[in-house]
């Protein structure tokens, strides 16, 4: 079985902190490589993806938070990571992020490749540095060929290693490693695996990050109606049959988008282990 890591979500209640610790203990019997956390729009759950941290490596195990720099300052950046510096995090996913609403600037840092540079001139080496790609290209890209060239610009500026964002088409991952290569980019780029639990919550995701879900898949999903017992057969059927063209074609990982949750990511590394 190849590597896997984990990403989580900040809880926001004392309830969600309670479910997302009794899941994450189902979870490590996974053995991950890494727990990724993430960071909301402007740096909205920044305190709370530090705390989810500190929690996961006193757990024993590595997290990486995630970092945007969108509307960020070079000082509110420098700050965080001396406050990751201080708690022992040596992994970091650094990313552009989100426009929040209300915020007309994008403060000091325009692309992620700027803040990759940034952490670089910092800290030198002490963060591995994960970055987002795109195999399907971002939804604001000009082209797939400038998408390809801004993944290829984070490389340059000190990146380690890619995470997808989830695809459905294992076409699209593999060509998009092959153009990457082209471009003399040879980082590890781990395809990121979203299970489907839910058909409404998969096409509100979809819609907002430019994810495509093919058509038999979304009028598969759609015919189920209410029937989540369908929904969750059907998707572990689709997902791990995904993970296993992955696994088979040479990916140097797997990274599970959790939701928070441990049934779909057990029954799917159940599936792919036994393949």
């Amino acid at each position: 079985m190849v590597p896997i890591s984990l990403e989580f979500f900040p809880p926001k209640t004392p309830e969600g902190a309670a479910k997302l610790g009794a899941a994450r203990q189902r979870l490590y019997a996974l053995t991950p490589e890494f727990c990724s956390v993430t960071f909301g729009a402007g740096g909205s759950t920044q305190d709370g993806t530090l705390q989810a941290v500190v929690e996961i490596m006193a757990e024993g195990k590595p997290a990486a938070p995630h970092l945007s720099c969108i509307g960020q300052t070079q000082a509110s950046i420098r700050e965080r990571l001396a406050a990751y510096r201080a708690a022992g995090v040596t992994r970091i996913v650094a990313l552009r992020g989100d426009l929040p609403s209300g915020y007309g600037a994008s403060g000091e840092f325009r692309y992620a490749s700027d803040l990759v540079a940034f952490i670089r001139a910092e800290t030198g080496d002490h963060f591995h540095l994960e970055v987002a790609a795109y195999p399907e290209t971002h939804p604001q890209a000009r082209s797939p060929q400038a998408d390809l060239e801004a993944f290829a610009a984070k490389v340059k500026a000190g990146a380690n290693s890619g995470i997808t964002q989830y695809f459905f088409n294992s076409d699209a991952y593999f060509r998009y490693v092959d153009d990457l290569h082209k471009l003399g980019v040879d980082v590890p780029i781990v395809p990121g695996i979203m299970p489907i639990t839910s058909s409404t919550q998969l096409m509100r995701f979809s819609d907002a990050c430019g994810a495509e879900i093919p058509r038999w898949i979304r009028l598969r999903l759609q015919s189920f109606g209410d029937d989540t017992a369908s929904i969750k057969s059907f998707g572990l059927d689709v997902v791990a049959d995904l993970c296993e063209q992955l696994v088979n074609g040479g990916v140097p990982g797997l990274h599970f988008y959790t939701m928070n949750q441990a049934e779909a990511v057990l029954g799917l590394h159940a599936r792919i282990k036994s393949a």
